[in-house]
Formats: C-alpha cells, structure tokens, sequence
C-alpha cells in the first residue's frame, strides 16, 4: 500500500478487485474448458464446479446465511454471470466461449437445480460433522469415477444416450472437467478442517469462497492453498505498489521462459509413448533426461506464472517447487517436489494414518512402509487409475522406504565413515546424482501408456532391447 492512499482509496480499490477476481474466477473454467463431442458437457462442467463450491459454502454455514444480504448479492451475481455466458448462444460474433452454450431456458433450470441442491445441503447442515461426509463422499466418488478411465467411458456413453449421440464413439477423453481436481482438494480440505475442529477463519463469505475454491490463477495447476491462509492475504488492506508489482512481473516472466522456452522445447525430445517404442542406448537416455526437465520446467512455469499473477492481486500463494532436483535423497526431493499437494497428503492422509497406527500399537518399521505406500500410491492414482500411475507410485514408495531404512541405520552408527564431516560435499553430491536418477527413471512409468512400454525403455537403457 503506498504512502499516499487513504483508507477509503484501499477499500474502493478492493471492491473492485474483489468483483473482478469474483466474476473471473466464475467466468474462467468456462472459457477454458476443453470442448467436448458430447452435446453441452462444455458449458455443464463448469457449472458443476460453481455448483459444487456453492453446495459445499452453504453444508458448512446452514440456512442462516441466506438471511445476510451479502450472500444474496453473491447469489444473484454469480446467477447474472452465467446467465451472460449462456446468452451468447444467440451473440457468437460476441462469445469467447470454446463452444456454443445451452438453451438459456435449460440454463435457468439448471441454476434452479443447483438453487434447490444448495437449500437441501444447507437444510441438513446441523452442529453434528458427520453431515459434512455427504459433500465428501460426493467429491470422492467424483474423483473415482474422472479418473478411472473404464468409468468415465461408461459416463460418456451415458451422456450419449440421453442426448441421442452415437454411443460407438464414447470415450473417458469425453469427460475432461477442467480443475476438479486442485477444486476438490481445496475443497475437502476445508471440509476436513470443519470436522477436525481445525481453526480456520470462519465464517467465509460466499463470494470470497467462491474466489479462494476458483482462483484463477491457480485454478488449472494449483499450487494448493489453504482457505485460512488464502483468505487472511484476501482480506488484508491491499493497492498495487511497484515492489509488489515488480516482484510480480519477475516471477510471471520465468514462469513463461520455464514454460514457452524450456519445457516446450523439450517436449520435441522428451521421452512420450510413441518414441519409446523406437529409441535406444544413449538416444533413449537423452529422451529420459529431457522428459524429468520437461515435466519439471513446465509445471514449474505454470507454479511460477500463477503465483505472480496471485502476488499482483495481493495473494502470496504458497511455493510449489524448491530447486527438487538437486535435493541429496529422496525425502527431500518429495518435500521439494509439487509441494503444496505434498503438504496436503500429508496433512490430510499420512499424519492421521501413522497416528491411528500408532494408538493400534504398531510397529515403528510397520508404519513408515504403510503410510509412505499408501501415500504414493493415493497421488499416483491421483494422477490417473492406470497400471502405469500405480508402478509410478510404488517405485517412489520403494525408494521412500528404503531411504528412511538407510537413513536410521546410519544414525545407529554415528561413527560411520560416511557421515565423516570430510566427505559431506562429495556425499552431497553423490545423493544428488543418485537421487536425480531414481526419479528420472521413475518418470518412465509416468511418460509411458502401458507397462510393457515402459519396460521396453528400461531395458533399451540397458542396452539390452534395440
């Protein structure tokens, strides 16, 4: 906040962040969603996110919140929204959206629908949490059925029936809902916060939930915030200043060299399923190598873009990667990798899992193997339900564990020549080396579609297929 601005020159100036960032964060997923062959599901994905973020705020504040005059205004408002979007179905030389929108009239019924579905979760919301496993449940059972490609092709061929399309082209590539899963996570982490009796900054109001759940620049790649930490940079006193809009313009301009300059230029080489089937020896090596810098670089792009766009609107958004690659051992990699999805199994799977584990008596050995699988396995198949996401995420598991074995095997031996203060940068750099590699390697199941091909790659690393 510069010197100059009064307090009356901040809140106006908030105002009119606060309504923009309001009605973009409603406005993006539809401008955004990828179009579908499936009559509609274009604009009803979007919806259903709105949808879900409203359904969601009314389960944790019941039905007096309806008497407040400012969630009526945030209700008509994200209504008028909509609406706007629907109505550039009869102004295409208007409409940035990637497909023609629905009847108008079918749009007011489904805002109707949605009206009502909030009502009822806002009628059943009482003192008692247990009531708040139903929006769970519901973002759970989302989760299954996207990521399971089986499922989600049965989801399409419905979807085809009832708008009587050709059932012989359904496929889960059909049902691609844009952000559901970082708007799940952001979600049910508020859910579980409420259950647990976690403080967080309550109540919300419903148009800077909507905002926080939707945020656009972290709405497609997170990084995944936290309701209370997000909302106290939301409601703090805020007017752009040069530091902030300096630092802001710096990290959006790494983000897109990371993106545009390195992790697309990459991706000519990178290692994918159909090269795989056709390089060898160091070729292969090469495609290996630039696929790890090609995923880093570009979700690093995207982390660095969102959370500089964020820093301009006031909202220092949590880091997402922390220099990974050159961490000396697999713990720390992962503590440095995508670290606010990190963060979040942790917090919400691993501590609670080891905890209970604990209370049954356990053993110490037993615990780290159960939470550490469970963990890696729950973000692969995050990833997708797939065989390949799944030898992903055991690979990591292995070597999360067999890390932490040799870990405190070498503190029972404290005189061990290896952890001689000499060799602590040769040590270092041989943990780098080793580590880079073993997660280099592991990206194979990641790049690759089928088990088979992945180990057609491993083996023309070892030269033993050509």
């Amino acid at each position: 906040m510069t010197a100059s601005a009064t307090p009356l020159q901040t809140s106006r100036v908030m105002q009119i962040r606060n309504g923009l960032a309001f009605a973009a964060a409603i406005a993006f997923p539809f401008l955004l969603q990828p179009v579908s062959p499936i009559r509609n599901l274009t604009f009803w994905l979007p919806l259903a996110s709105l949808g879900l973020v409203v359904l969601v705020w009314f389960s944790l504040h019941g039905l007096s919140a309806l008497r407040e005059a400012a969630t009526r205004r945030a209700l008509i408002a994200a209504a008028l929204v909509v609406a706007a979007l629907a109505v550039t179905r009869f102004l295409p030389a208007l409409s940035l959206l990637p497909a023609r929108p629905p009847d108008p009239l079918l749009v007011a019924v489904a805002l109707t629908l949605l009206a009502g579905l909030g009502a009822l979760a806002a009628r059943l919301s009482t003192a008692a949490t247990r009531v708040l496993w139903l929006p769970v449940a519901l973002l759970l059972v989302l989760f299954i059925l996207l990521k399971a490609e089986v499922l989600a092709a049965l989801i399409s061929a419905g979807l085809r029936a009832l708008g009587a399309q050709d059932l012989a082209q359904a496929s889960a590539s059909d049902v691609n809902w844009l952000g559901y899963s970082y708007l799940a996570f952001r979600l049910l982490a508020v859910l579980r916060d409420r259950m647990t009796g976690a403080r967080t900054l309550r109540p919300y109001g419903l148009a800077e939930f909507v905002v926080f759940a939707l945020f656009t620049p972290a709405f497609l790649s997170g990084p995944i915030d936290r309701a209370d930490r997000f909302l106290k940079d939301w409601r703090a006193p805020w007017r752009p200043n040069v530091a902030d809009l300096g630092e802001s313009a710096r990290r959006i301009l790494i983000g897109l060299v990371k993106k545009l300059a390195l992790a697309d230029t990459l991706a000519l080489v990178a290692l994918n399923g159909d090269n795989a089937l056709h390089a060898h020896g160091l070729w292969m090596w090469l495609l290996v190598y630039a696929y790890a810098l090609r995923i880093y670089f570009d979700f690093g792009g995207y982390s660095d873009i969102a959370i500089g766009i964020g820093r301009a609107l006031g909202v220092r958004l949590p880091e997402n990667f922390e220099r990974p690659y050159l961490k000396p051992n697999l713990t720390q990699f992962w503590n440095s990798w995508h670290m606010s999805l990190s963060q979040w199994f942790r917090g919400y799977w691993f501590n609670p899992l080891t905890r209970a584990l604990r209370l049954r008596d356990w053993q110490p050995m037993q615990i780290v193997a159960v939470g550490q699988a469970s963990t890696m396995m729950l973000i692969a198949l995050w990833h997708g339900v797939t065989a390949n996401f799944a030898l992903w995420g055991a690979w990591h598991a292995v070597g999360l564990f067999v890390h932490n074995r040799f870990a405190d095997a070498l503190k029972a031996r404290p005189q061990s020549g290896l952890l001689d203060p000499r060799w602590t940068k040769l040590r270092h750099l041989v943990g780098v080396l080793i580590t880079f590699h073993f997660v280099a390697l592991g990206w194979v199941w990641f790049a690759t579609p089928m088990p088979a091909s992945a180990l057609r790659v491993f083996g023309a690393l070892l030269g033993v297929t050509r």
